[in-house]
């Protein structure tokens, strides 16, 4: 019997539920540090955008929700959890807090749209068609409006030099549900 934890009067999260956000939003966590500098961006690759990928598909999309968002407020508070160990609202308000935003609504999108069947293809299709489009769209967005950048420099800066890296991420999070999802 699965103890239940009440949240609000409309949803109720198991204490398996819990501890899989929770492991998901410290696999988040620590992706933050595995990164490497580029010296034409201010982007960092990191592997957060792996697990961004692999939370939306391996957990329910409020489930989803509940990871990155806890991920985002623990930054906020100051804990060092955003790329390069830093954190506290000057990340969230420094020119890649659009792609922090970004995670949240990429992995509601993606995990919706997923579906109910465990399928390569849609998982693909889903982090490479919609996940990144959108992690973009509020990064490249964001960024340009803190740098006083105009859009197109913005996506050659901060766009272009990492589709072909986040294609080779978004498969490799879809490959790890689909064995994750099959156990």
């Amino acid at each position: 019997m699965e103890e239940k934890t009440n949240i609000n009067k409309a949803t109720k999260i198991s204490i398996s539920e819990m501890t899989k956000i929770s492991l998901c939003t410290a696999l988040l966590c620590i992706s933050s540090y595995i990164l490497l500098p580029l010296p034409f961006t201010p982007i960092m690759i990191t592997a957060q955008t792996i697990v961004v990928n692999l939370i939306a598909l391996i957990l329910k999309p409020i489930h989803s929700f509940i990871s990155i968002l806890i991920f985002i407020l623990l930054g906020a508070i100051g804990l060092p959890v955003f790329a390069g160990g830093i954190g506290g609202l000057g990340a969230l308000f420094g020119p890649t807090g659009g792609f922090i935003i970004g995670f949240l609504f990429a992995a509601i999108a993606i995990s919706y749209l997923k579906g109910k069947k465990i399928n390569l293809v849609r998982y693909l299709l889903v982090t490479i068609l919609i996940g990144m489009p959108i992690t973009y769209l509020f990064g490249a967005t964001y960024m340009s409006y803190v740098l006083n950048m105009g859009y197109m420099k913005t996506l050659q800066v901060a766009v272009i030099p990492f589709i072909v890296g986040d294609v080779i991420k978004a498969t490799l999070a879809s490959i790890i549900a689909l064995k994750l999802n099959n156990i």
